[in-house]
């Protein structure tokens, strides 16, 4: 309620607003899946009635308030912060005390239209190109000659929504060798970038060539030509005369560092809401960093529909993983050989985390040292559960 009150204030949008007053003609216009409806539908119904929720009462004052449901779907922008410390608490115990590196592999922008219809396709070839690449150089001993540690999050969309497919991965300074023993890398850089971008885009026209071959991709729209192989070869064939992206920055240089960066990465949605400026019935505005002119800040205005559109296209498929470890962290060799790791490393063993997953009230007092029950009318009762509220239609008055 507060949080709403200040919004309207500030006259700043959400992106919940943005679907309520536009998503009913944007849906009645495109073609979505399931997924996008659902996305669209969660976003718009988060921390209003039409979840349910509570009510809950001052225990010294009687202020009441009304705590509606959060909707949990993994592209609002409301509900990601939870789930990123939680998983954040998760990843800490994992963390090696070695610098790590940061690489985007990125897919050219040819391969857009094809990733709109063939989203879990395309986005897995992404995937086991860069996972298999790094993981090759990294048992290649005139790299390191050992098993690596890798973390890779998918991301599909550029500053101003538009499609930009790429992963970045987090990779540690070093490999485990089979012995047991720590190899650090010997010169000062982990692998070299263009021979990962060759070795990249072959693993991935390979899949794509096979996929493509077999007919396992749906193509329709502006992909129809596809189904023709000469056309398929002049895809292929075009694609390997491109230089592909792969690009390294600077490496982390502790634990610390990396967990401030998987923060930002990776329960990042396509755009938060930090960033809108204004909306009204012909335009959505919004702030956007322009990376070809060195990173300015700059605003960009929409059509509302054209904006959904652009959101729509970063909806994951049903059940598909954005965040996927590799090497001696994948999940089934992680127990054995991260303890292998950290021996070789000198380093202790660290304490267990605990069962249960971090309530709500402990998360805000840890982070922003707010208790969450404390009244904010009177700052001397305490909030207590009044009533239970159904989801409806229309908020209770």
């Amino acid at each position: 309620m507060a949080a709403r009150k200040r919004r309207a204030r500030s006259g700043k949008p959400e992106l919940a607003d943005i679907v309520r007053a536009h998503g009913a003609a944007f849906r009645a216009a495109h073609r979505l899946c399931g997924v996008q409806h659902r996305a669209l539908r969660a976003i718009e119904r988060c921390r209003t009635a039409a979840l349910g929720g509570e009510l809950r009462q001052c225990d010294a004052c009687g202020e009441r308030r009304y705590v509606y449901h959060s909707c949990r779907n993994r592209h609002c922008p409301k509900c990601q912060t939870l789930a990123k410390e939680r998983w954040l608490v998760a990843r800490r115990a994992e963390l090696l005390p070695v610098p790590y590196y940061h690489l985007v592999f990125t897919l050219p922008h040819e391969l857009n239209a094809l990733a709109q219809g063939n989203p879990r396709t395309l986005y897995t070839m992404l995937f086991a190109a860069a996972s298999e690449t790094l993981v090759e150089f990294g048992r290649n001993p005139r790299w390191l000659g050992g098993e690596i540690a890798a973390t890779l999050v998918l991301h599909t969309w550029g500053q101003t929504l538009t499609q930009h497919l790429h992963v970045h991965a987090l990779v540690a300074a070093g490999a485990l060798s089979a012995d047991g023993a720590w190899i650090r890398p010997r010169r000062g850089f982990l692998f070299p970038v263009k021979a990962l971008s060759i070795v990249f885009r072959a693993k991935f026209l390979d899949a794509l060539g096979a996929a493509l071959e077999r007919g396992g991709l749906t193509l329709a729209g502006n992909t129809a030509t596809l189904r023709e192989p000469r056309a398929q070869r002049t895809l292929l064939a075009d694609l390997r005369g491109k230089s592909w992206v792969v690009y390294a920055k600077r490496p982390f240089t502790g634990p610390e560092q990396v967990l401030q960066y998987l923060g930002r990465y990776t329960h990042r949605v396509a755009i938060s809401n930090e960033r809108f400026v204004s909306l009204d019935a012909d335009a959505v505005r919004f702030r956007y960093k322009d990376y070809a002119h060195h990173g300015q800040r700059k605003t960009m205005s929409l059509d509302p529909q054209e904006f959904l559109r652009r959101f729509a296209l970063h909806v994951l498929p049903r059940g598909f993983n954005r965040i996927r470890h590799y090497g001696f962290i994948a999940n089934r060799n992680k127990h054995a050989l991260l303890a292998r790791a950290r021996t070789a490393l000198n380093m202790p063993t660290p304490a267990p985390t605990l069962a249960a997953p971090e309530s709500v009230a402990a998360f805000w007092q840890r982070v922003a040292a707010i208790d969450i029950s404390r009244c904010p009318h009177c700052n001397l009762g305490t909030f207590r559960l009044l009533a239970l509220i159904a989801p409806q239609s229309h908020p209770p008055s």
